[in-house]
């Protein structure tokens, strides 16, 4: 199966969130077998249907969404690597923990390449590194076609936003690529390992912004 790239960019939440919905619709009606969307976003808290009373603090000043997906609340920004895999589950296994681990490998793959050993641990869905949580995830699923998706702390000053909130409704540390390599990272340039993560752990090829397939799509 071939799943089609897009690159959004750096994007506010809401865009993007629009934009998954409207790929959503290609895939439910087989326009599109499947769509991985790729972006970096403007500071934003999302809430998940878990969120409760607390988990964001009383000192936010950034826009915070309520959105459909699992987990509680997160914080994105740019100096995440954030990726909204759309696809059709009936094409792959129909079943969410499944897919779940999945993410999980694709995160630990991709943070593989750099030399780090992610972990996972039983009843805490993302990767983390000893106590500190790298990489996030939280999806939605309807008749079977997933969205939303994962995200990856890679920038060191991109972190302290998430001091505005409990991380997965946990009192936790975030911890970043950078931060753990001690050097400068460049997000445009690490994009492609995480795409190609997709591809090995899905097994499916790639066709790279069609914007036909928007434009039809609206």
């Amino acid at each position: 199966m071939e799943f089609k790239l897009f690159d959004l960019g750096l994007t506010d939440f809401k865009p993007a969130w629009d934009f998954q919905k409207e790929i959503f619709n290609g895939v439910r009606i087989n326009y599109i077998p499947a769509g991985l969307v790729i972006c970096r976003h403007y500071p934003v808290i999302t809430s998940g249907r878990l969120t409760k009373n607390g988990d964001i603090l009383s000192d936010n000043r950034l826009p915070v969404y309520p959105i459909e997906r699992g987990g509680s609340v997160t914080y994105h920004g740019p100096g995440q690597l954030t990726a909204y895999p759309i696809f059709n589950l009936n094409y792959f296994k129909k079943d969410i923990h499944w897919f779940l681990r999945q993410l999980e490998r694709v995160i630990l793959d991709f943070l593989a390449d750099f030399g780090i050993q992610g972990l996972t641990y039983k009843g805490k869905t993302g990767v983390w590194i000893g106590q500190q949580k790298i990489a996030s995830i939280g999806i939605a699923v309807r008749n079977w076609i997933t969205f939303h998706g994962l995200s990856i702390n890679i920038k060191q000053n991109d972190l302290d936003n998430f001091k505005l909130i409990r991380p997965c409704g946990m009192d936790i540390e975030m911890v970043s690529l950078e931060s753990l390599l001690e050097e400068n990272i460049d997000i445009e340039s690490v994009k492609q390992n995480l795409v190609n993560k997709f591809e090995n752990i899905f097994s499916i090829g790639r066709k790279i912004n069609d914007q036909s397939t928007i434009a039809a799509i609206r």
